[in-house]
């Protein structure tokens, strides 16, 4: 951690409990000024009820901590203040058009020149005058996603959390929207994201892998990576998906998969895949980079069995 940059939130013991059930389970987060951190896990993981508890929309049930230099159990109010949410659904108001939308949270957050801070927003989206005046439920998905970040940044937050922000979103969109996110980071405002695809995750510079409520790694991706301690292997040849019912309980093997045409197998670092690969000579066996997806396919393999 650099001690030079300024802790934007910084949380320990993490803790949310619904009845009998524990959906987030002592979990630590620090996030530096501009960071842009990555929350990946899987559907039900506790990823969304993590970052409500830490922008103050959901009271926690345990755990202490900062968020903006405020307190997130006392001082949630002052935390919404300089947080922009953009939710996983687009919620706006569909029947108004992208100006209308703008100036209507523009209003909620008390701007005092609402004119010029929409003006700015859609400058800064590239919102040009023709689609200012089309109503929500007209714009495709990447303008419906553009408007709701520029809805979350109206008010020029210092934190901005986003979940899931681009689903369902074509790769063009995709690409542009990381390009603003990483605009705004220059800036010195900090994005807190959640997210399912790996190339979105390696555009993070850090990440926290959440899986059953609990925290399985976190750090930059070489951390991450490097913490799994496993060594990975290509596998190709002529029905090499058969591989993965043969190998899939062999006791040396910590995952595999298909990755296209070829599996994708991991082993820890001090096994030696010689006697494995004797036994399948047909295949051809190569020792590749672990990749990210690689390190998070086995983080929720090695995990499933303590916390299901």
């Amino acid at each position: 951690m650099d001690a030079e940059k300024e802790l934007i939130i910084d949380v320990k013991n993490l803790t949310k409990v619904y009845g009998e059930k524990t959906v987030v389970d002592n979990i630590d987060l620090q996030v530096q000024k501009g960071d842009i951190y990555g929350f990946l896990g899987p559907n039900g993981s506790g990823k969304t009820t993590s970052i409500r508890m830490v922008c103050g929309l959901l009271p926690i049930t345990k755990g202490e901590g900062t968020c903006l230099g405020y307190d997130i159990g006392t001082h949630s109010g002052a935390i919404k203040q300089q947080v922009g949410y953009m939710t996983q659904k687009f919620t706006l108001y569909p029947d108004l058009t992208v100006r209308e939308n703008l100036k209507i949270f523009a209003r909620l957050h008390s701007l005092k020149n609402i004119k010029e801070a929409v003006e700015r927003t859609m400058d800064n989206l590239q919102i040009g005058k023709a689609r200012a005046n089309q109503k929500a439920y007209e714009l495709s998905g990447g303008w419906k996603q553009r408007l709701a970040l520029g809805v979350a940044t109206i008010h020029d937050p210092k934190l901005l959390l986003l979940d899931e922000p681009t689903a369902g979103v074509d790769p063009k969109a995709r690409r542009e929207f990381w390009d603003y996110i990483s605009g705004l980071s220059s800036r010195g405002i900090t994005t807190l994201v959640s997210t399912h695809y790996m190339d979105e995750a390696e555009r993070c510079n850090k990440l926290s892998y959440i899986a059953y409520g609990k925290l399985l790694s976190s750090g930059t991706q070489k951390d991450i990576i490097s913490g799994c301690n496993i060594k990975t292997y290509n596998i190709v040849g002529k029905g090499v998906y058969k591989l993965i019912a043969e190998l899939q309980e062999h006791p040396d093997v910590e995952q595999i998969s298909m990755f296209g045409s070829s599996a994708h197998l991991s082993i820890k670092k001090d096994v030696d895949i010689s006697p494995i690969a004797s036994q399948y000579k047909e295949f051809e066996w190569q020792e590749i980079d672990t990749s990210l997806e690689d390190a998070f396919i086995y983080l929720m393999s090695s995990q499933k069995d303590n916390f299901a």
